[in-house]
């Protein structure tokens, strides 16, 4: 009964988490429309997220700061390459490639951590995890769409360091509870991050424009902070902890498809927020992402002490053992 509990509020945050990331670009493009670089709004955010969370994460750590000195090799790759590097790569493929082809690869996070599981166990994964990523990865094109235009083996390339970079996330999510409290990694990942993307932008290598004109959000005038406000606080602060505490509650695995939601929520946004018509055949693609998430849920647990599942050999011994919708999510700065 309380891992059944557990589940439930588990996917209860990993709903929460993506439905705070998805509407972000709903605060984040009016920020852009007025002159905001993208650079300087994920800066912004993840500054405001830091300045949140470092009480919570004082109290969480109850004034020892031992253990961030202990866990600071965690801390230093979730703050650079979970929260900085998925940032700084993301914009560094849009640069380069279409908007929905570098959204597209940075959403194979799930798949590549499920083919992750299978290289390092050298078992199968179950027909309903494979099903589940088949339906969800058919989701993403329709939803998102394909893409389109040149080839560029850069921008992929970066694309592919931005998925690396949200597969971090999972993995650090599952596997960090017994070195720190989720909130005081989130804290500290935030200020790292923060000074690696202000270092970025001093050296130029991502451009920071603001301005400081009122903005229209929401069908009103309103200061520039308002929906800076906004995106800190539900799109960072909240998104970041509510999916961390997620992943410690579900694994890297079904949080990371859970994530997908993202996708979904960002459409739904954009639809219900900004008018922003949903085709046919994004509807579809929700369902389908839907879908895969309930293929993952649906996936058999072995219980403790149970024989192991027969492996499949990959040349070594088994071893024991894991439109405009595209601009919606771009504004939001990524999934991560």
């Amino acid at each position: 009964m309380a891992a059944r509990r557990g589940g439930v509020l588990g996917i209860t945050l990993g709903l929460a988490a993506g439905l705070a990331f998805g509407i972000g670009g709903v605060f984040v493009k009016p920020l852009l429309e007025t002159g905001w670089s993208p650079g300087a709004a994920v800066l912004a955010r993840i500054s405001i997220a830091a300045v949140l969370l470092a009480i919570p994460g004082l109290l969480a750590l109850r004034g020892d700061l031992r253990p961030l000195w202990r866990a600071k090799w965690t801390i230093l790759l979730y703050g650079l390459v979970a929260v900085a590097g998925v940032q700084f790569f993301f914009y560094a493929s849009l640069e380069r490639i279409p908007v929905s082809m570098t959204l597209l690869i940075e959403y194979l996070a799930p798949i590549v951590l499920v083919l992750f599981a299978w290289v390092r166990t050298r078992r199968l994964p179950q027909p309903v995890v494979i099903a589940g990523s088949v339906l969800a990865l058919g989701g993403l094109v329709l939803v998102i769409g394909p893409g389109g235009g040149g080839l560029d083996v850069l921008g992929i390339a970066f694309a592919a360091l931005a998925m690396i970079g949200v597969c971090v996330y999972y993995a650090i999510g599952e596997s960090a509870a017994a070195q720190l409290p989720p909130v005081a990694l989130i804290a500290s990942g935030f200020v790292v991050g923060a000074i690696a993307l202000g270092l970025a932008g001093l050296t130029g290598l991502l451009p920071m424009r603001a301005t400081l004109d009122e903005v229209a959000f929401l069908g009103a005038d309103v200061s520039w902070f308002v929906p800076l406000l906004a995106v800190g606080i539900i799109s960072t602060a909240f998104a970041y902890t509510a999916g961390i505490a997620s992943i410690g509650l579900l694994g890297s695995r079904l949080a990371a498809f859970l994530g997908l939601s993202e996708v979904v929520f960002a459409a739904i946004a954009g639809w219900v927020l900004l008018g922003e018509v949903l085709g046919p055949l994004q509807i579809l693609g929700g369902l389908l992402i839907l879908g895969g998430i309930v293929c993952v849920k649906l996936e058999r647990v072995e219980p403790p002490g149970a024989p192991a599942a027969p492996a499949v050999e990959l040349g070594a011994e088994p071893v024991p053992v894991t439109a405009t919708i595209s601009e919606i999510t771009t504004t939001s700065g990524g999934n991560r």
